[in-house]
């Protein structure tokens, strides 16, 4: 299929569903191939389910992924949360010794720029998160993809910021794939307008915990696959 379904597994989120040990979020990356996504977006957790980019960490999350996952595009969150100092970051990302396929980078977050300019270097793609049109206009145009996330709760103006996104990359004529989502409230319904502009879609736990209809999520897996057939219906698979 043209279009990419990823899974967002974990993220920052705190439910027994959530996947953590490398272990778990392997076996939650299986589930979700098979249920249908053709990539993966991870948050490493490390000493007491921490979210971390220590070199080690990340390495054994990727090396047990990739291992019942093989083909998988994989890619890591970098978010400034993770590691609050924009040296320190740099540092440890340097040190890693198996790399993602690509990296999550908010541009809204200090060093972006700098941290592009990084990931490149080794060959690590990047995935331009874009929370507002202030984050569009420092959009690098080699980046993998603009993955426009919005995070308001209120519909309408989700609906508005990401149209106003949507412009700006229009006018910047950038012929790169489009990731639009949401989280929690907006989820759903973002990931159908994304479906109708033909964008690829992510859906997991880190963005909602509930289905469509507002039932609770039994995990991962049960959330692409109302995801895969919202696509079917819009024709994009």
């Amino acid at each position: 299929m043209s279009l990419t379904l990823q899974a967002c597994l974990n993220g920052a989120r705190a439910h027994p569903t959530v996947p953590v040990t490398p272990q778990q979020i392997a076996a939650e990356g299986w589930r979700s191939v098979e249920a249908g996504v053709n990539a993966l977006h991870l948050h490493p957790r490390g000493a007491a389910g921490k979210e971390t980019l220590q070199a080690s960490v990340c390495a054994e999350v990727l090396e047990a992924v990739r291992a019942v996952c093989p083909g998988i595009v994989v890619g890591l969150s970098t978010g400034f949360w993770i590691v609050p100092d924009e040296a320190r970051r740099y540092a440890q990302i340097r040190e890693w010794h198996l790399l993602p396929d690509y990296c999550s980078v908010n541009f809204s977050e200090p060093g972006a720029e700098e941290l592009c300019e990084l990931l490149f270097s080794r060959g690590i793609g990047v995935e331009a998160g874009l929370a507002n049109v202030r984050d569009t206009y420092r959009l690098l145009e080699r980046c993998l993809r603009p993955l426009i996330e919005i995070e308001t709760q209120d519909l309408a103006e989700a609906l508005r910021e990401a149209e106003a996104i949507e412009v700006l990359l229009d006018k910047a004529l950038l012929k790169v794939p489009r990731l639009l989502h949401g989280v929690d409230a907006t989820a759903w319904p973002l990931l159908e307008l994304s479906l109708q502009r033909g964008y690829d879609v992510r859906m997991g736990l880190e963005d909602t915990l509930a289905l469509p209809d507002g039932r609770l999520a039994s995990g991962n897996a049960e959330l692409i696959a109302q995801a895969r057939i919202l696509a079917k219906k819009a024709g994009q698979i």
